[in-house]
C-alpha cells in the first residue's frame, strides 16, 4: 500500500503529474475539488454547499471527514494520491488521524515560472480538465480534449492574484515539508512533463 501526497506551488504541474502517476500505479488521484464535486445527496454535501454558497472555505474537519469516507472505498486499498491537501500544518495533523502517508513528492518551481505558467492556464468548466497554452495545450485551440467543451481562463489567473496565492503557499503550505522530511523527495518542475513523470515514478517504486 502506498499513500502519496503531492505538494508544490500553483503552476508546478502537480495535478498533471498526480494523474500520470495514478495511472501508472493504478491507484486513485484525489483532489479536494474532486472530493467536493463527487459528493452525492446527503448531509455531507449539504454542509459543503452551505459553506460554499456563503463564500466560505470548507472547514478542515469537514474536508477530512469527506476524505476519510473517500479513502475507505475499495479502490484505495492499494493506496491513493492526494493533490491539494493538506495545505497547512493543521490539515496535515488532521490527516495523521485517518491515514499513514508513505511518500511526499514536492514539485519545485520558481515564483516567476509559476506566474508565467498560471497566466497561460485554461480549463474546462464541465469536466475540470486543465491545460496550458505553453506547456500542455489542447489538441484543438480552446476545446477540451476530453469532453469537447469550450475552455476558459479563470478570472483570478492574473499576475497580481497569482502572487497573493504564492505568498499563501510559501507561508502556509511550504512548512509542511519539514513535517514530512523523512519521506520527502523534491523534483525540479522546470523540465519536460515526461521527464518529471519518470523521476517521480523512480522515487515511488
Amino acid at each position: 500500500m502506498t499513500n502519496i501526497i503531492f505538494i508544490g506551488p500553483q503552476g508546478s504541474g502537480k495535478g498533471t503529474q498526480a494523474k500520470i502517476l495514478a495511472e501508472k500505479l493504478n491507484i486513485p488521484h484525489i483532489s479536494t475539488g474532486d472530493l467536493f464535486r463527487g459528493l452525492t445527496k446527503g448531509p455531507l454535501k449539504e454542509e459543503v454547499d452551505a459553506n460554499i454558497n456563503q463564500g466560505k472555505l470548507v472547514p478542515d474537519e469537514l474536508t477530512v471527514k469527506i476524505l476519510k469516507q473517500r479513502i475507505s472505498n475499495p479502490d484505495c486499498k492499494k493506496g491513493f494520491i492526494l493533490d491539494g491537501f493538506p495545505r497547512n500544518l493543521d490539515q496535515a495533523k488532521l490527516l495523521d488521524n485517518i491515514a499513514k502517508i508513505d511518500k511526499v513528492i514536492e514539485i519545485n518551481i520558481s515564483d516567476k515560472l509559476a506566474i508565467e505558467r498560471i497566466s497561460s492556464r485554461i480549463s474546462c468548466k464541465k469536466c475540470g480538465a486543465v491545460y496550458n497554452t505553453i506547456t500542455n495545450p489542447p489538441n484543438k485551440e480552446n476545446i477540451c480534449d476530453q469532453c469537447q467543451n469550450e475552455l476558459y481562463r479563470r478570472a483570478d489567473d492574473n499576475p497580481e492574484a497569482i502572487k497573493k496565492r504564492l505568498e499563501t503557499y510559501h507561508k502556509e503550505t511550504k512548512p509542511i515539508l519539514k513535517k514530512y522530511q523523512s519521506i520527502l523527495d523534491s523534483i525540479d518542475g522546470n523540465q519536460e512533463i515526461n521527464k518529471i513523470a519518470e523521476q517521480i515514478l523512480e522515487k515511488t517504486r
